[in-house]
């Protein structure tokens, strides 16, 4: 049986469980100077360049509403990761684009991203993995979006 809290329950153990790979993440993204959610950003941004906010904050799992304070934080000047350019096709919409500095890290981003998965996966045996991924999969698609 395995070694689980608050007798078995599942939302608490996997709250636990995220909350420690969140720290797996945080000291991995810390020499960029950036948080878990606004390196998340960019690796979206490096899969699909020039995304709508609402889009981009679906992609990476974070409400709509409340999304703003992580661009502003990756377009300041100190950081000038992204930026905003109007949609041509939609006066009231903005297309979010990654800057030259953000694809200079892109290579970084990436290397940190492979290290993680390849240090959480050693935690298992291969088919355990797969089928942790299988099971990760089910359950992000669980809810709709």
């Amino acid at each position: 049986m395995p070694n689980l809290r608050f007798n078995g329950s599942l939302w608490c153990n996997l709250d636990v469980a995220l909350r420690n790979v969140d720290q797996i993440f945080r000291r991995a993204v810390r020499p960029l100077n950036i948080t878990v959610i606004e390196w998340y950003i960019l690796r979206a941004l490096y899969e699909q360049d020039g995304q709508h906010a609402s889009e981009l904050a679906r992609a990476v799992g974070r409400a709509a509403t409340s999304f703003t304070p992580n661009l502003d934080k990756l377009e300041d000047p100190k950081t000038g990761l992204i930026e905003r350019r109007p949609d041509p096709s939609d006066r009231r919409a903005v297309r979010i684009y990654l800057t030259e500095k953000a694809h200079g890290q892109r290579d970084t981003v990436q290397h940190i991203a492979e290290e993680i998965d390849r240090q959480v996966a050693s935690m298992f045996s291969e088919f355990d993995y797969e089928k942790f991924l299988d099971i990760l999969s089910a359950l992000q698609s669980a809810l709709p979006e």
